[in-house]
């Protein structure tokens, strides 16, 4: 199962998902991206969006204007389905149209075993590590140790070293899901603004699989353009 949690507003780039994007609004875009790989969910907001998902015959559920985050209304919308509390759940942003499905099903995979939840990275360059809207993990065995808005890890001597992006897409068995949402919000979320970080600061493990990816979040006007621009 597929969860797109889909709030109406945005700071930086108003009703974003409504954006049109070769003739689709950008959260049915991503919802039919997704579609190719597993079943799709909705979860939004806002009735606008409800009824545009039905429109184009995407499911879709109303889930609580007041969740803070896409993580805590994917978990209501676990709730609303009834799922199992085996079930595989991948949170992926309705801002991510462009994600290759090779992307999705690998975390797909391998959130069948995973001990709390799993997610993706990719090689990214130093000037994109330098980039504070970037967010970059590094890894232990295959599970993270840290996520930061920074570039790290740093080389002290100035010589390269391998940097990793992080892909704004997780996989949780739904009963991890729900502790997860139940966790304590940590002092490392707030200061980074990455609630990633509620994980770790509460020793559960994210296992992380690195994958090729030429994907970019649209957070802005200007994302879109950029990523429009790409593909032609």
């Amino acid at each position: 199962m597929i969860l797109i949690p889909a709030r109406l507003q945005s700071t930086r780039f108003p009703q974003k998902l409504l954006a049109d994007i070769h003739g689709l609004p950008m959260v049915v875009r991503t919802a039919r991206n997704a579609s190719k790989v597993d079943a799709v969910v909705v979860a939004c907001d806002d009735v606008k969006i409800l009824n545009l998902c039905e429109d184009f015959g995407i499911k879709a559920i109303l889930t609580s204007p007041t969740h803070s985050s896409g993580t805590d209304r994917c978990a209501q919308a676990c709730q609303i389905l009834g799922l199992s509390p085996h079930s595989v759940v991948l949170n992926l942003q309705a801002d991510e149209p462009f994600l290759e499905t090779q992307v999705i099903a690998t975390l797909l995979e391998h959130t069948q075993n995973t001990p709390f939840m799993h997610t993706c990275a990719k090689p990214i360059s130093l000037q994109e590590a330098r980039d504070p809207n970037v967010v970059k993990v590094v890894l232990g065995a295959q599970r993270a140790l840290y996520f930061s808005r920074a570039p790290i890890p740093f080389s002290r001597e100035g010589g390269e070293c391998p940097l990793l992006g992080h892909i704004g897409i997780y996989g949780f068995l739904a009963h991890s899901l729900l502790e997860f949402c139940a966790l304590e919000k940590s002092p490392l979320e707030e200061i980074e603004k990455l609630e990633q970080l509620r994980a770790l600061y509460h020793h559960k493990p994210i296992g992380v699989s690195v994958v090729e990816s030429q994907s970019v979040g649209i957070d802005t006007p200007q994302d879109l353009q950029n990523a429009l621009a790409r593909q032609l």
